[in-house]
């Protein structure tokens, strides 16, 4: 998570508080929107993110119509 709050503030010129803060209401605003069987979900992918290699966007043809 610590790389996910370096990266808020390097792009953004916040502070490290108020990237936590961001971050914190990011996840709140996706689990509400979430079925309750999937918000819990949401503390583990965010645990994961930062930690994870940026990968290229593989463009879907199927999915892209």
């Amino acid at each position: 998570m610590q790389e996910l709050i370096q990266k808020l503030q390097e792009q953004t010129g916040i502070t490290a508080e108020q990237a936590e803060k961001s971050i914190e209401t990011m996840k709140e605003y996706i689990k509400s929107k979430l079925p309750a069987m999937l918000a819990g979900n949401v503390d583990t992918w965010f645990a994961g993110i930062a930690g994870q290699p940026e990968k290229k966007q593989e463009q879907n043809d199927d999915f892209l119509g």
